[in-house]
């Protein structure tokens, strides 16, 4: 009876050290976190875009308040769809974090039938970058000068599907804008899609279509050319560089925001010490002059949203797109 108490005791004494061991291991790694092994910056886009060009601002600073390397790696395809899955089933170690997108962490859940990961049980939100308002331009020509008079227009051309309006692609944020507008008056639009921002804004100038929404970056220098005239811009602020045009709001809209917004996550289950570090980190990087200069250039206004405002935004934003996108019975192509 003693051997056999003995060794219940030595054995209970053994798990109760294997478990605290198991305990400590995690919290020492994530004590001593970055260890100096490189941290991969994920863009679910290819090169060259607002993602893509953001992630480079951050990464560099980044990687100097961590005293790690932090690599740029570009997974793009299906609306930033792929690279997300990726990051999505990478190790919630801290050494792998995302540029997520208005485009991969709210409307591609409604937009796709199948996606391979949660836009919102898949990551844990690290930090809000910043949201890029759209414009809504007209040709220079065009007899719409406000609002009021895009939203009468299309009425009256409602029988043959209203005004036309260009976008990147099918699903973009650009798209959406135009959606949320149709959905929030009631009035129809018809959206024509084309492969990238380029050719889009060469057709509104030349009049072969009625309008369109895009960043200021795209559509600022059009605008100041004289080709392009701004109607409104989608946020619920105004742009610093076009002080002069209201808000879809204040143009008679209330409650219209929209931004085409940028984002950090993380894979779900990245340690709390960790993610704190990386959002401080960076919202101390997009605070800087340098990196406020570069938003502004960008068309966008940055955020010091907490990690849960982020969590509760994105939850927001997923919810307002799925009844768009239902509305108008979108799918991607």
């Amino acid at each position: 009876m003693q051997r056999r108490t003995l060794l219940q005791s030595t054995l209970a004494a053994s798990a109760l050290l294997l478990g605290t061991s198991l305990v400590a291991a995690p919290a020492l790694a994530q004590g001593n976190w970055p260890t100096g092994k490189p941290i991969t910056y994920l863009v679910p886009f290819p090169p060259g875009g607002n993602t893509d060009t953001l992630a480079r601002v951050i990464a560099q600073p980044l990687s100097k308040a961590l005293g790690t390397p932090v690599v740029i790696e570009n997974k793009g395809g299906a609306g930033g769809s792929v690279g997300s899955a990726l990051a999505a089933r990478a190790p919630a170690d801290g050494y792998t974090i995302l540029g997520g997108t208005i485009s991969s962490h709210a409307i591609n859940v409604s937009l796709y039938s199948k996606l391979d990961y949660d836009p919102v049980k898949s990551f844990t939100p690290v930090a809000m970058l910043g949201s890029g308002p759209l414009v809504l331009v007209v040709p220079a020509s065009s007899p719409y000068k406000t609002l009021a008079d895009v939203l009468a227009g299309s009425k009256a051309k409602a029988s043959s599907g209203g005004l036309t309006s260009a976008s990147p692609g099918n699903g973009t944020s650009n798209h959406m804008a135009l959606e949320l507008l149709a959905y929030q008056t009631g009035v129809k639009f018809t959206h024509v899609p084309y492969k990238g921002s380029g050719p889009a804004v060469q057709d509104v100038m030349g009049g072969q279509v009625d309008m369109m929404f895009d960043t200021a970056l795209v559509v600022g220098p059009h605008i100041q050319s004289g080709k392009l005239r701004p109607i409104a811009v989608s946020s619920s602020k105004r742009l610093e560089s076009l002080p002069d045009v209201p808000t879809i709001a204040e143009a008679g809209e209330k409650g219209f925001d929209m931004g085409s917004w940028q984002a950090v996550f993380a894979p779900a289950g990245t340690p709390k010490p960790i993610v704190d570090r990386l959002h401080a980190e960076i919202l101390k990087i997009v605070a800087t002059p340098e990196v406020q200069a570069r938003l502004k250039n960008f068309g966008m206004l940055s955020s010091n949203m907490t990690t849960v405002e982020l969590a509760d935004y994105q939850k927001a934003e997923v919810s307002k797109w799925a009844k768009v996108i239902k509305s108008a019975g979108i799918k991607a192509e």
